[in-house]
């Protein structure tokens, strides 16, 4: 497992450090988390289950099928 150094200003190292306590992880697996999400090229399985669970998007005609005229328009 690599190891990285990191330099923050206080202000951020505060930040990070209550961030890290508020979500009970270490500072590092906090960060690991941040860098595994910021850096994933797939989606995630609970996207991948959503696949099917809406009806597919009506078509072009089925959307014209209800189309009525169109409100005068002003010239330009």
């Amino acid at each position: 497992m690599g190891q990285v150094t990191i330099y923050l200003d206080d202000e951020h190292e505060r930040h990070l450090r209550r961030a890290a306590k508020s979500a009970g992880v270490p500072v590092s697996r906090w960060v690991a988390r941040l860098v595994e999400e910021s850096t994933r090229n797939e989606w995630p399985e609970s996207i991948h289950g959503l696949s099917g669970a809406w009806q597919d998007f009506p078509s072009a005609e089925e959307l014209r099928e209800a189309e009525t005229s169109d409100s005068p328009r002003e010239s330009l």
